[in-house]
């Protein structure tokens, strides 16, 4: 093949790749705009039930009016839990209530002059401000008092009729939520908190070799960050549990998983005392390591039983049949933390770090050993 062909296909091959580029910067836009989760499709359908079933019903009992506030209720009170979904139906039927007796005092008062509707918005966006509404009421008082006085002015009855139409459209939200497999999220809440557990265990044990073999430098730093990427960790495991309290609340399947979630709370409380004093432990032999350390009688003892209390926090995340990394698949039969640490006194040039490391690893020992069946 010539220069010239060879030329021609290298720019034939690199066309492909410049329109996917000119695509790709065309749709980043929009991009910004999607989430990385897609809902839950039963989600979507459950949403989609409710609406048509609030439509038909509200209907059936005024059908000379568009239900639309029947459908609306019905589509915001679908929520990704029950108890979600009972407190915006509570928050939108008050928005209605409170934004229709508005309307109906401010035309009783003022009659129905052009401006009457600006007057109303900005009086209702003020009342719930005073009355500390949620957002979403907040919002619904001032659009509940435009439609009524817009639509509802000339219509004898609109206004009762939209707040039973929009109470209609909120128990069938509710009631379509709590009644199709209400949602849970227990499950990544326990995966949440074992990952949590395993990378803390993996840290005590990369502390471990720094305090009882030679390191370099790279390798202490990378722990170090390590250790640092536990707390972003610790706050999704919180979220996570948050997430799972709430999808528990009033869900008729909660019973089977209420001990579950609850033994995880705890965990997750044990594994935050246990990550603060692990977190210490990273900093205080960055801060202060030297290449002697290694040599310190106490500060191998001090490595071993770090490798001890990392074996007895997977016991203990076994125990509670927490998810093991792919490297945790063994059984972990015994407690090692059976006994005390005896340590003698370090040498001048390590006894603060000795001591600080000490003072951790006995808020650790403590946390642990308290979590470690048969301790």
């Amino acid at each position: 093949m010539s220069a010239d062909q060879t030329a021609d296909a290298g720019r034939e091959d690199s066309r492909p790749s410049r329109w996917r580029s000119a695509a790709r910067a065309t749709l980043a836009p929009a991009r910004a705009f999607q989430t990385s989760a897609r809902t839950p499709l039963l989600q979507v359908l459950k949403t989609a039930a409710a609406a048509v079933i609030a439509w038909v019903l509200c209907s059936l009992i005024a059908p000379n009016q568009i239900p639309v506030f029947g459908a609306i209720a019905a589509i915001i009170v679908v929520q990704p839990s029950v108890n979600q979904s009972l407190s915006r139906g509570i928050e939108r039927s008050i928005g209605v209530i409170v934004g229709v007796v508005v309307a109906y005092l401010v035309s009783l008062v003022f009659g129905a002059p052009s401006w009457l509707i600006l007057a109303a918005i900005v009086l209702s966006l003020l009342i719930g401000w005073v009355l500390r509404l949620p957002q979403s009421s907040t919002v619904q008082v001032p659009i509940s008092a435009m439609l009524v006085l817009s639509i509802g002015a000339q219509t004898p009855g609109y206004a009762v009729e939209r707040i039973i139409e929009t109470i209609i459209g909120a128990v069938i939200g509710v009631a379509i939520n709590w009644l199709i497999v209400p949602p849970l999220a227990v499950q990544p809440a326990h995966e949440a908190v074992a990952a949590l557990g395993r990378e803390i265990a993996s840290t005590m044990d990369g502390l471990a070799v720094v305090l009882s073999e030679q390191t370099d430098e790279p390798y202490r730093l990378k722990l170090l960050v390590e250790a640092r990427l536990l707390r972003p960790m610790q706050a999704k495991a919180q979220k996570a549990l948050d997430a799972a309290t709430e999808s528990l609340r009033f869900n008729p399947r909660r019973s089977n998983l209420r001990d579950q979630l609850a033994a995880d709370l705890e965990l997750q409380a044990m594994l935050g005392i246990v990550l603060t004093r692990i977190l210490g432990m990273a900093r205080a032999l960055n801060d202060h390591f030297d290449d002697t350390l290694h040599q310190e009688m106490s500060a191998t003892a001090i490595g071993e039983e770090l490798r001890r209390a990392a074996h007895d926090l997977r016991l203990v995340m076994e125990h509670q049949e927490l998810p093991a990394g792919e490297s945790e698949r063994a059984p972990v039969e015994e407690p090692a933390l059976t006994a005390p640490l005896q340590t003698i006194v370090p040498d001048p040039a390590h006894w603060i770090l000795i001591g600080s490391l000490l003072e951790d690893l006995r808020r650790v020992r403590e946390e642990i050993v308290g979590a470690t069946p048969d301790a």
